[in-house]
């Protein structure tokens, strides 16, 4: 797909260039775009100007799987808008493989992405999700995880079977379990590098209504 691309673009134009390095795939004389969450506005239009005029254009993520939590996004949405046709070629996805790892019930899951960064809207994001029957996940930044599982507890129940997922598929990589409290207790010591993710057991069900269970469920896709 590399190699027989006429434009690539990528989230980091020096991680793809370190991937094709290390496959043999030549760039030559082929347009390289960066596109990213600051200059998405710029590079889209260039990016739909090549596919009008008939050429392929292939995107690469930064990491994981393009289009969840990730700025392409919005141009695959502009490309299907203009009637162009897409191919994916996914790769690891973070959420997936820290569900498979968490131990937590993998049968219903609801993947949330990243919390909002202000403490009163995060709780109200979370308790938009309290009533979610399955695995909620989560990512989330190191700078700020240890105050998502100090808010978590607060709004969710410090009881919760909960997983945190650190590094995956990488050198460092680290997976703690435990209870929410316990979870929070741990990294509120801790200095974390890497990307996280964070997940967290269903609630006890038989204290939702129907009615509030349509309703968090409303909230949660709507947010």
């Amino acid at each position: 797909i590399l190699g027989a691309a006429d434009v690539l673009a990528a989230e980091d134009t020096r991680s793809l260039r370190k991937l094709m390095d290390i496959h043999g795939v030549p760039l030559g004389d082929r347009p390289l775009v960066s596109y990213h969450d600051h200059n998405a506005g710029r590079a889209r239009p260039r990016i739909m100007a090549a596919l009008e005029a008939g050429k392929s254009v292939v995107y690469a993520s930064e990491a994981g799987t393009p289009m969840v939590s990730d700025p392409g996004y919005d141009l695959a949405r502009a490309a299907v808008a203009g009637g162009h046709g897409l191919i994916s070629a996914p790769g690891p996805s973070a959420a997936v493989t820290a569900l498979t790892l968490s131990g937590l019930p993998a049968d219903r899951f609801f993947f949330a992405g990243f919390l909002p960064q202000g403490g009163s809207k995060r709780k109200s994001a979370l308790g938009a999700f309290a009533a979610v029957p399955g695995t909620l996940i989560f990512y989330e930044s190191p700078k700020r995880v240890a105050a998502m599982l100090r808010d978590a507890v607060e709004v969710l129940g410090g009881a919760r079977p909960a997983t945190m997922c650190r590094e995956l598929t990488k050198k460092f990589e680290e997976v703690r379990r435990g209870t929410l409290a316990e979870l929070a207790e741990e990294m509120a010591g801790r200095t974390l590098k890497g990307e996280i993710v964070v997940l967290v057991g269903q609630g006890d069900l038989e204290k939702i209504s129907e009615v509030d269970l349509d309703r968090a469920l409303s909230e949660a896709l709507e947010g």
